[in-house]
């Protein structure tokens, strides 16, 4: 067992003017911390399934994966401000405090809030929810943790719970 660390988020959410669609997840992972961007963990299927879904190639640098996500209007950004937890594991998580999610929908027209993964929906229902009151989305995890999901399934639910394609 990790023991656990008491961490605050190191990097903004992404986001501008013409961001549609909210994406949380719930903290960044080891790897992402690492790699001080979303979804760091090259086994989690985030960056595939979003660019299936947009029609977009998948991005591979920081930059490449910043663009990819303004110019599709994607904002993301994680439910926890700063938790304690044990390496990257979502289970573990304990003593949160949540970001100010108004941050980005006073600063963008989110139009649906999505949360990746039933730990980001639960998060984001205990701690943002009741004073927001914006309904939000859940998909199932894109995290290398969520082995039972393939890529083609993970493609084809959140197609169906989520329209990525820009809205004019």
């Amino acid at each position: 067992m990790q023991d656990y660390q008491k961490i605050s988020h190191m990097f903004e959410p992404v986001f501008d003017g013409d961001s549609e669609i909210l994406i949380l997840g719930t903290f960044p992972s080891v790897k992402s911390r690492d790699n001080h961007f979303y979804y760091g963990n090259p086994q989690n299927r985030f960056w595939s399934v979003t660019a299936a879904l947009t029609g977009e190639d998948v991005p591979e640098t920081v930059p490449e994966k910043r663009d990819f996500l303004l110019r599709c209007h994607i904002a993301v950004w994680d439910v926890i401000a700063e938790c304690e937890i044990a390496g990257s594991s979502d289970s573990s998580i304990r003593n949160v405090t949540a970001n100010d999610l108004s941050v980005v929908l006073d600063g963008a027209p989110i139009r649906e809030i999505c949360a990746n993964g039933l730990k980001a929906y639960e998060l984001y229902m205990k701690y943002c929810y009741p004073s927001l009151g914006r309904e939000i989305t859940k998909l199932p995890s894109t995290s290398p943790a969520n082995a039972a999901w393939s890529l083609p399934r993970l493609v084809e639910d959140w197609g169906r719970l989520i329209d990525l394609k820009k809205q004019d």
